[in-house]
């Protein structure tokens, strides 16, 4: 899925991005996330807008049920739970956990069965996110650092991954479908949200749209995108989007499933 264009931001652009969400998120520092400074042509959209950092994505009940600091971390530009459909006793791993929304609320449905964990490669948002699991007193939550082209877990140790307008940050998306794959087991599944573009779109056009790390000049089109999951090996590939977050950009829901042995 080669882009024919010189990549304009590395690995450690987007990690300072996001270190600078969760210092805010603690008070120590302003600015930061894809919905910080950048929101108004970033990967959130309009639904930023609509009622604080997540907009309508989350319901009350779900906010209500996560600290705080977890609910003021959240950066995504959707609610992967809504797809995700997960069950009693299965493992979950959320890409790119941030401070760990997505993950305490997945704990919740898994059970104390189940386990959730948490991948994130910054080490304040890891801080923030492990924080908010003791307050929230999880105890089926585990949070990895580490990369999500190289995932550190297991081959076949996962039923289901999530992720939140993370995927589209990579520079190497191949290495994240490809490591995404091996750690699932036969028959698991992804369900995610992330920002796909029309293709039509050239990678300079995306990019003219919004910069990488606010989301958007990274994101794949909707073919790059299902030819990437096919080539992984994974079946059943769906990408519905949902709402526009920049002309010709969207916001999507991303299903997939690795097939049985």
């Amino acid at each position: 899925m080669a882009t024919g264009y010189e990549l304009p931001v590395t690995r450690e652009d987007v990690r300072d991005r996001y270190a600078a969400a969760a210092l805010k998120v603690l008070g120590k520092q302003t600015g930061g996330g894809c919905c910080g400074s950048s929101a108004d042509a970033g990967c959130c959209g309009s639904a930023a807008e609509a009622d604080g950092p997540l907009g309508d994505l989350y319901s009350d009940a779900e906010r209500a049920a996560v600290p705080g600091a977890a609910v003021e971390a959240s950066l995504g530009c959707g609610n992967p739970l809504m797809v995700a459909d997960l069950h009693a006793g299965e493992t979950v791993l959320d890409l790119g956990s941030g401070g760990g929304i997505d993950v305490l609320l997945s704990a919740r449905r898994v059970g104390p069965t189940g386990k959730a964990y948490g991948l994130d490669m910054t080490d304040e948002m890891l801080d923030l996110a492990r924080r908010n699991a003791a307050e929230a007193g999880a105890t089926n939550v585990e949070f990895l650092r580490g990369h999500i082209e190289d995932i550190p877990l297991p081959a076949g140790s996962v039923d289901v991954v999530i992720s939140n307008c993370v995927i589209n940050l990579s520079t190497d998306k191949p290495a994240v479908f490809a490591s995404t794959f091996a750690v699932l087991k036969p028959g698991g599944r992804i369900g995610v949200s992330d920002v796909v573009a029309d293709d039509d779109l050239t990678p300079q056009e995306r990019a003219e749209r919004g910069d990488w790390v606010g989301c958007i000049a990274g994101a794949l089109s909707f073919a790059e995108y299902e030819r990437g999951l096919t080539a992984a090996g994974f079946v059943d590939v769906e990408i519905t989007p949902t709402h526009e977050a920049a002309a010709g950009m969207h916001s999507a829901i991303v299903r997939a499933r690795k097939p049985q042995a």
